[in-house]
């Protein structure tokens, strides 16, 4: 290391530590139970000199990093030097980043602003959680083992951008007997859950019977906005998040994850899900065919 080095300008930083993973339940395709860890996510709001920024979702590993990373990504902070301190407090889940001289132009420059992160404790995830906090749905909603397997054997046959061309993900409306009504491929998994609750609106479609389908992981935000469309099974060939995991059982949502072929965890729910074993000394049931 050379004398440039040792002297290079660094902010105050705190070493903010968060537990990576949490430990929840789940329960296979046979009935089996264990304990598996799915990864945290946390929100954590940025406040620059006292005022709101945004607020990203992390999983909470390099909180300093990722708000310096922000920044500078952004354009709102140009030298390193321009930062003293950027302190994070996960009791309140907030970063408090103090500048030397401000943000120029701070309103117009973050009056229009894409968070590409998911939401968070801030004004977006306050709305949303308060939103959230008031629905409630159908308590009696159950989901046979069978119907899961057919809408898992309906996705793998879906012809689909994702096959063609890859770096997509797609989303899909099922009834609670399995026949597909919407599927929607998108860059990203929220443009596609967002177009399925268009089109239900457009069609006058409400979700207590319905069950929805993703390839991405089910973050918070996936989860909200499943409970807000009224759905009470969502599914995933990928993971869910501790946040995702909370929002669920607060909600009373049954959350199935890595779903691939006979095999699934469901992680929330438990008691909507109807367990068929046997199922799984049968050949797959092909899907139901698609009505005109």
């Amino acid at each position: 290391m050379n004398c440039t080095d040792l002297t290079r300008y660094r902010p105050l930083l705190s070493e903010a530590r968060a537990s990576l993973t949490q430990e929840v339940l789940a329960v296979d395709e046979r009935g089996r139970h264990s304990t598996i860890s799915i990864p945290a996510e946390r929100p954590l709001t940025v406040y620059v000199d006292k005022r709101e920024i945004v607020t990203l979702m992390t999983l909470g590993g390099a909180p300093e990093a990722l708000t310096l990373g922000y920044l500078r990504n952004q354009r709102l902070v140009r030298k390193l030097e321009d930062i003293v301190s950027i302190q994070v407090d996960w009791e309140v889940d907030a970063v408090a980043v103090v500048t030397r001289s401000g943000i120029a132009d701070v309103e117009a420059r973050t009056a229009k602003k894409v968070v590409t992160t998911g939401c968070g404790q801030g004004s977006v995830f306050g709305g949303l959680m308060d939103e959230v906090d008031s629905i409630a749905l159908p308590l009696d909603a159950r989901l046979p083992q069978s119907v899961v397997y057919r809408i898992v054997e309906t996705i793998r046959t879906q012809q689909s951008i994702y096959k063609q061309a890859g770096s997509v993900h797609g989303c899909a409306l099922f009834t609670n007997t399995g026949e597909l009504l919407y599927f929607i491929e998108d860059v990203g998994r929220h443009n596609a859950v967002d177009a399925i609750a268009g089109l239900m609106w457009l069609d006058g479609l409400q979700g207590e019977d319905k069950v929805f389908y993703t390839t991405g992981r089910l973050t918070s935000e996936m989860v909200i906005k499943g409970a807000q469309m009224g759905i009470p099974f969502l599914l995933s060939r990928s993971g869910t998040t501790q946040m995702g995991h909370m929002v669920a059982q607060k909600v009373g949502m049954a959350l199935l994850a890595r779903c691939s072929g006979r095999h699934f965890l469901l992680l929330a729910g438990h008691e909507r899900l109807a367990l068929e074993p046997h199922l799984l000394d049968l050949p797959p049931t092909p899907p139901p065919p698609r009505q005109a």
